[in-house]
Formats: structure tokens, sequence, C-alpha cells
């Protein structure tokens, strides 16, 4: 496990920016965070470190956004109004697909996600106005932390 201080909204995009510039296709990423806690904003970071210009909004309520015009696709995903059937939408034809994969509250399909995803916890400390990030591999996601540490 990794755990790092972000100081602002501007330093939660500048480390994401530096992980979206690792990432390859087929890489997952499960982003845990409460309501409010900075996972759109982490994934707008993501976002240009892949080369992606297009501006990223929550797909809260469309539970899949594609951006394709970078160096990866990504795919940003909001599972949290999924009561079930996860496995009836077809999110697996995306974790295998070209692209790189964020999923906001992925734990709640765990059972469908891939063993080699890395989860990305982001917490909001509203005393100081910051936030703090930890890293934890999935069942086997050790290569894809291991890019990412040697990114941050």
């Amino acid at each position: 496990m990794k755990e790092i201080y972000l100081e602002n909204e501007l330093a939660t995009q500048e480390m994401a920016e530096k992980i979206g510039a690792v990432l390859e296709s087929g890489d997952c990423l499960v982003l845990t965070g409460e309501l409010g806690a900075g996972k759109t904003t982490f994934t707008k970071g993501l976002a240009r470190g892949l080369g992606i210009e297009q501006m990223v909004k929550s797909p809260t309520y469309t539970i899949v956004r594609e951006y394709r015009k970078g160096r990866v696709p990504l795919f940003h995903m909001d599972v949290y109004r999924l009561e079930e059937g996860a496995a009836d939408l077809g999110l697996d034809e995306y974790f295998e697909g070209d692209g790189v994969t964020i999923i906001e509250w992925g734990k709640l399909i765990e059972e469908e996600l891939p063993t080699d995803y890395v989860e990305l916890v982001l917490s909001y400390q509203a005393e100081v106005n910051s936030r703090q990030l930890k890293i934890y591999p999935g069942p086997k996601g050790q290569d894809l932390l291991a890019r990412i540490e040697q990114a941050i």
C-alpha cells in the first residue's frame, strides 16, 4: 500500500496525470471515495496523462463515458447506482478492450473486476482542505502497482 497526501485539487490532478502517463491498454483502476472526495477531479488528471483533451464529466447517470481521442482510450465508469446485473451490462468487454478503465465505486462490482486491477482510495480532509490517496493492488495487480509507483 502506498499513501500520498495531496494538498489541493491541482495536486490531485497532477498526481493523476503522472499515473495516466504510465497506463496501458487493459489497465483497470478502481476509484473509491465518498461523495466529494475528488474522484472525477482525479479522473480529469488521469485523462490528461493519457493525452485526452476532451472535457471529462462524471458518468453518474450514464454508467460509462468513453474518451477515445488520446494515446489510449479511457472508459470512465460509475457503478454506484447499479444494484445488480453488472454482469449483464457487458462491462467485461471494457476490461478486455483497447483502453484504460477507471471505475468509481468499483468495489461494488468486485466479482466482475479483472484480478489485475489497482484500487485508488481518495479521502477528503476537510479541516485542511486536502486529500489523501491510498493505492492498493488487486489480487494480481502488482505489475500495474509497480508502474504507478515508478511514475510517482
